[in-house]
């Protein structure tokens, strides 16, 4: 009993809802669909409605539906279409052979048209675009009638065909539905249903020159395709009455869908309108719409972030009907609780100095154990080369340390990883003052790190060995925003960080060799970072940190 009740609690309000509906016989099977229009990528914000359609489409044993609401060919494009299904599936998202476009049903659409008029239930308008603007009216005040609002259904049929037939130019005239004037939402004042658009369309070329208006398309696609519950977000609440009325007028449908909406998924201090990084994409501040700085899901993915981690950050943020922002530094935390335990472990080195070891055989090279994940055994060990001269950090070095300082400064003994005890005896510097080299004694007995004396030491760093590091470009990313000066700039441009991408030449123990694009490592002390899937090649490898290994983040406590 308890556990039933744990479980009704835990039930999010779009899930009690779809219990109630099952329960009293509305539906008898649950089918969801994501239905976006192909006018740019996808972002972060898209992937809450895909993981939610599909995850209740699974929970209730029911049908996702992948769907292109492509009724607006002005922005529409191919490349947009296969950028989308790539995301989708990517994000685990299975539409199997439900897949459908708005266009297939353009002839329905038009016949739902045709009967509306026929019913007195719409009508033609040639007011223009301003003219119907003026006549609808405020929030505070009802709109007044269309002179056109009773003209004769005959006439308005004729022009609908006319319409069709191309006999009239671009904004001349509409098709309205027939509501009410003086409705207190302002959507249900007479919206209009179709419109002239003389434009080809990406799927269906030439052969419509009308297109359907959104609110109009929307609920007949969804009734067509026999989805029972269209999750949608917060926006589109003062439409629901305009989606209700359509489903409702349409005499064609069996069935009739129902709208559910839930608030959106908001980052702070992340761009995600289209309309600015297409400028961003045009202006050449970032690399394209997938530039690992962006949050759309391309940039994601080539960033190196997981579909489980942004799945468990949409779980993490809830699904409610209240707006509000998630931080960007829940995002990070789930890709570092994700990658923690599957990322092998690597030395990288960002900003070389060489380490000469002085006392170390000259010519010989030989092999120490590491293990590949400190968290997860089960990924073993590799073996790591070590020579005479190796790579270590610049930030490892100082001349004249401060105090309680533990790493590499003259007379100090340290740890290099896996490795041996090594004490740094002088240094060399170039004509600036710049630290070019540093000499070192290693002490051959502490192979592996431990001394047999049993004595400590408190500094650990990491290193590379010369001879047989892969030299790489390593890509270091900040926010793409300046924070302190928010996203926008009142020109509605974006405060971007000029900071935001810092590239360096690193070298990487050689265990890189031949990875392939997406692959995760840690690298040690410096973050995760991921094959960069455009510019990684095998003869140069490119890495994309994904994040840094420590934040102050901490999950919200439940109450």
């Amino acid at each position: 009993m308890e556990d039933e009740k744990k479980e009704v609690i835990s039930k999010n309000f779009i899930e009690r809802e779809i219990d109630k509906d099952l329960a009293e016989g509305v539906y008898d099977t649950v089918v969801t669909r994501f239905p976006p229009e192909p006018n740019g990528y996808l972002h972060i914000g898209h992937a809450k409605s895909i993981i939610l359609n599909y995850g209740l489409a699974q929970e209730y044993n029911g049908e996702f539906h992948m769907r292109f609401d492509d009724t607006n060919p002005t922005k529409e494009k191919v490349e947009f279409v296969d950028s989308i299904k790539e995301d989708i599936a990517w994000l685990g998202a299975d539409w199997k052979d439900h897949l459908y476009f708005a266009s297939d049903y353009f002839d329905q659409m038009y016949e739902a048209a045709v009967n509306l008029i026929k019913a007195g239930k719409a009508y033609a308008s040639d007011l223009t675009p301003e003219e119907i603007r003026e006549y609808r009216g405020t929030l505070t005040e009802p709109g007044k009638d269309d002179p056109n609002r009773n003209r004769p259904v005959e006439e308005s049929l004729q022009i609908f065909t006319d319409m069709r037939d191309g006999k009239y130019e671009d904004g001349t005239m509409v098709i309205r539905a027939k509501i009410d004037m003086s409705s207190p939402n302002i959507n249900m004042r007479d919206p209009i249903i179709y419109r002239v658009a003389h434009m080809s369309h990406h799927r269906t070329g030439d052969k419509w020159c009308i297109y359907p208006m959104y609110d109009f398309a929307h609920p007949i696609e969804d009734a067509i395709e026999g989805i029972t519950h269209s999750i949608c977000t917060l926006e589109f609440e003062d439409h629901r009455p305009v989606y209700d009325w359509v489903v409702n007028n349409v005499d064609m449908f069996d069935k009739k869908p129902r709208q559910i909406e839930f608030a959106k998924m908001y980052l702070t201090n992340v761009v995600t309108g289209k309309r600015y990084i297409k400028k961003l994409v045009e202006d050449g501040i970032v690399d394209g719409w997938d530039d690992p700085r962006l949050v759309s899901i391309a940039g994601l993915r080539r960033r190196g972030y997981t579909p489980e981690a942004i799945r468990n950050f949409v779980e993490l943020s809830g699904i409610s009907k209240a707006n509000s922002s998630s931080d960007y530094a829940m995002l990070e935390y789930c890709i570092r609780e994700d990658l923690k335990k599957k990322a092998p472990r690597v030395m990288a080195v960002l900003d070389p100095i060489k380490v000469v070891i002085d006392n170390y055989p000259e010519g010989q090279v030989e092999y120490l154990d590491a293990p590949n994940n400190m968290e997860n055994e089960e990924l073993g060990s590799r073996q790591v080369p070590f020579s005479r001269e190796i790579y270590i950090d610049r930030d490892d070095f100082m001349e004249e340390p401060p105090r309680k300082y533990f790493r590499m400064f003259p007379g100090n003994e340290v740890r290099l990883m896996n490795a041996y005890f090594v004490t740094c005896n002088s240094f060399e510097k170039d004509a600036e003052g710049n630290i070019t080299e540093i000499h070192c004694t290693y002490d051959p007995e502490t192979r592996g790190g431990d001394s047999p004396d049993g004595r400590k030491v408190k500094g650990t760093i990491h290193w590379v060995n010369c001879d047989t590091a892969v030299e790489a470009t390593v890509r270091l990313y900040e926010n793409l925003v300046d924070e302190e000066k928010g996203v926008y700039n009142e020109d509605g441009s974006v405060n971007v960080n000029p900071n935001s991408l810092v590239e360096k030449k690193a070298y990487i123990e050689p265990s890189v060799k031949g990875s392939q694009a997406y692959d995760s490592f840690q690298f040690v002390r410096q973050g995760f970072f991921c094959v960069d899937s455009k510019d990684s090649s095998d003869e140069h490898l490119v890495f994309n940190r994904i994040v840094s290994l420590k934040s102050s983040f901490k999950l919200p406590k439940n109450d």
